[in-house]
């Protein structure tokens, strides 16, 4: 069983806006909004003949969520590259979608005040159900353009190595 070390100092839950995604090997840029990460479990009800009129409950099948990606427009083309494996329409037959590696690990890091990784799941064999390249547009609005990007997943993992890291202090000289 794995042995949490806790911070006794530190009684602030974590911010939400302090994060990264990463995927091959390396960190997306710009992301600035990533969905919940969700599972729900089945339930499967029974009951036997001499039972009273109650029924039992087991669990059943486990879902895991889409987990939806949102940045802002840019040249970067990593969300299109990724998009286009599941579907390229220039493909043309036999090569509209890339079957060796449309399919990706990613790994979401939350971070404390300080910048430092205090907590990490493992997304397995994601792949991307939607993108969206470009929002509506509109000439009386004030916002930035926001692309999306739609991850199914086959599940996720805390990745229970990562631990509160120490929390750093500054020293300020008299």
């Amino acid at each position: 069983m794995a042995q949490f070390v806790v911070n006794p100092r530190r009684f602030d839950p974590y911010k939400d806006f302090r994060f990264r995604v990463k995927w091959d090997g390396r960190y997306v840029a710009g992301v600035s909004k990533v969905s919940a990460l969700s599972r729900t479990t089945e339930v499967v009800e029974h009951r036997e003949g001499g039972d009273p009129s109650t029924s039992r409950k087991s669990p059943g099948r486990s879902s895991y969520e889409a987990v939806t990606l949102e940045r802002g427009v840019t040249h970067d083309l990593d969300f299109e590259v990724w998009a286009n494996k599941v579907w390229n329409i220039e493909g043309g037959n036999g090569a509209q979608v890339s079957l060796a590696d449309f399919r990706k690990d990613v790994i979401l890091d939350l971070l404390n005040e300080a910048g430092q990784v205090v907590i990490s799941y493992h997304l397995f064999r994601c792949w991307v159900s939607e993108y969206r390249a470009m929002p509506d547009l509109d000439a009386n609005s004030n916002a930035v353009a926001i692309q999306t990007l739609k991850l199914e997943n086959e599940g996720w993992l805390r990745d229970v190595s990562v631990v509160e890291p120490a929390e750093p202090s500054f020293n300020v000289p008299n």
